[in-house]
């Protein structure tokens, strides 16, 4: 049964309901959301892509399985939907379009979670706004799981609000599935339950809240639960992250937006909207509100108290609660006789124009800050009969594996793949290079970091066995990638 309290704080508004909006609305969003994603890039896979391919495409199951007993074990459900997927193909845009795909979702369930807060007129820029972020082009176009964890974050979302309208069994039921899928899409996703807790326990008569909608959230958390006890015991696998201090959330609106032109102003007009939301109804202002800051706050807290673990890319599932809040504002703006679509279109082409740098860059080669095609296609140019190539860092190898198959020098190091990223490789680097006249070395980062220094034992190696310099190419990017020939000294070997 419906209370009133559930009615008159559940966000709807009159000319809200169906009959004044198209159903095929928030799917023309999700298509337009994937095609935008997935549109016009031509970057190559990164090192994190790299690494999806090699955890859910390049093994069998068994090997799968034997990885994220080392490492990346919470992204077991994604590894898993990609390793499925690949039966398929193996091509950049066919590893990427499920990311595109999850964009999509995202775009459609906003929208219509737009529509139930503020109305179809808050709905549709919504989506819209969504869809020119740069952040949904680069997460859409990436094979990782972070387009998944902010669709996940619009459908519980969602289904909290159809709970608010009717606290049935099935609706509950629905919400704790869609907090389950949350879960299992990053562990840091689960930074705007927060939001939607405290906006249930506003939404919904206290007894509701306590007997149906806690004990549905706890059977939702167990795979989170399950998930976060594996990542915890792998958390070696984040040790690189350095940790921040408060000034990082000075640039939250960049990374949630993925553009440092089309963030802040896009910031700004989301705070607007959560004020007028709050207005309207407090506990769907707390939910939007929450959403939007409490993700990089809640990060930032794990990263003094825990362990470091701010990265950008892991408040991306703050960036939906951005387009909604801004949404909202923009549905609250009513210039009679002009009408609404001339008021919303240029904020949106504005934020689209603002963004267009960062779109862009995420389409170049490079746009995902690694080269592999570029640093195959450097050796190839050059490559003669008889050279053999060196890895700086040997899971670097499974990039270089994909992009130039059987086209590179000879691997002269590698024994077969390792437990876990890493490969199983030869320590008698001299022994192995024996009669050759030039080697390859690869790596991850400048020029300078190969050259100078022992940050890669391996350049060290191979001028110790009588080689020097010859040339050395880097990517655009940083840290990117450097490719250095080698060549033996006249006398040495």
């Amino acid at each position: 049964m419906v209370t009133g309290e559930a009615v008159r704080t559940s966000g709807r508004r009159p000319g809200a309901d169906a009959k004044d909006w198209p159903r095929w609305t928030p799917l023309l969003a999700g298509l337009l959301t994937t095609c935008v994603a997935i549109s016009g890039t031509t970057a190559s896979l990164s090192g994190d892509e790299v690494a999806t391919y090699s955890a859910a495409v390049a093994r069998p199951l068994s090997g799968l399985w034997g990885l994220v007993q080392q490492i990346d074990g919470h992204f077991l459900p994604y590894y898993l939907l990609i390793h499925v997927w690949s039966w398929l193909g193996d091509a950049e845009w066919w590893l990427r379009l499920p990311s595109a795909l999850a964009a999509g979702v995202a775009a459609g369930f906003l929208a219509d979670l737009g529509r139930r807060l503020a109305g179809p007129r808050a709905g549709v820029p919504a989506a819209a706004l969504f869809a020119v972020l740069p952040s949904v082009s680069y997460h859409g176009a990436n094979a990782r799981p972070y387009a998944f964890a902010a669709a996940a974050a619009v459908v519980s979302a969602w289904a909290l609000h159809r709970v608010a309208e009717a606290p049935t069994g099935s609706r509950i039921r629905w919400y704790a599935a869609s907090v389950a899928l949350l879960g299992c899409t990053h562990l840091f996703s689960v930074l705007v339950l927060p939001a939607q807790f405290l906006a249930a326990l506003l939404v919904l008569p206290r007894r509701t809240f306590l007997t149906r909608i806690v004990p549905a959230t706890a059977v939702g958390c167990v795979p989170l639960a399950i998930l976060a006890l594996v990542g915890w015991g792998e958390r070696h696998a984040i040790s690189w992250i350095q940790p921040h201090g408060p000034d990082v959330l000075l640039k939250f609106p960049k990374h949630a937006a993925g553009s440092d032109l089309a963030g802040p102003p896009l910031f700004a007009l989301a705070v607007v909207g959560v004020v007028i939301l709050l207005r309207r109804s407090v506990p769907w202002g707390v939910l939007a509100g929450g959403w939007l800051v409490l993700p990089p706050v809640l990060l930032l807290v794990i990263d003094a108290l825990v362990t470091p673990a701010y990265v950008d890319r892991y408040v991306f599932v703050a960036a939906p609660a951005l387009a909604l809040a801004g949404g909202v504002a923009l549905a609250s703006v009513r210039l009679a006789p002009v009408p609404f679509a001339l008021v919303c279109a240029p904020v949106v082409l504005a934020v689209a124009l603002l963004g267009l740098p960062a779109q862009a860059d995420y389409r170049q080669r490079n746009g995902h800050y690694d080269d592999f095609p570029g640093a195959a296609g450097v050796i190839r140019a050059r490559e003669r009969p008889g050279d053999a190539i060196v890895y700086g860092q040997s899971r670097l190898r499974t990039g270089f594996v994909y992009y130039g198959r059987e086209g590179l020098p000879e691997d002269v190091l590698v024994r077969g793949p390792g437990p876990a990223f890493e490969y199983a490789e030869r320590d008698d680097l001299a022994e192995a290079l024996a009669g050759r006249r030039r080697v390859w070395v690869v790596w991850r980062g400048t020029k300078q970091a190969g050259l100078t220094g022992k940050k890669i034992p391996k350049v060290a190696a191979v001028r110790a066995a009588g080689y020097r310099l010859s040339t050395a190419w880097h990517s655009a990017e940083l840290p990117g990638l450097t490719v250095a020939l080698f060549e033996r000294v006249r006398g040495k070997g």
